[in-house]
């Protein structure tokens, strides 16, 4: 296996720093059971307004979750699979007893 390269390994480093925060896991843990606005997730969640939307922000700018808009409504979904898995697999591992 090769040596990763820096932009990999900051890309790499910065969505392992995405999973590290109980806020950005609870939202796409949300996520990953379908898409929702920021005013559902605000609600299912009991979270501030500010407090979603920045960290969707932060999720968004790393590609870890996409929205499209429906009138003046914003729904945020993952953008893939991929880090779902790996949430789901860490899930897992700190429910093994």
């Amino acid at each position: 296996m090769s040596n990763l390269d820096e932009e990999t390994l900051f890309l790499v480093s910065q969505t392992f720093k995405a999973l590290s925060d109980p806020t950005r896991i609870q939202i796409l843990h949300l996520l990953s059971k379908g898409e929702c606005s920021v005013s559902t997730i605000v609600e299912r969640l009991s979270l501030g307004q500010s407090t979603v939307s920045h960290q969707l922000r932060f999720l968004k700018n790393l590609r870890l979750v996409k929205s499209r808009r429906d009138g003046t409504t914003i729904y945020y979904s993952p953008e893939d699979q991929h880090v779902l898995d790996v949430l789901e697999q860490t899930i897992k591992h700190a429910l093994h007893e």
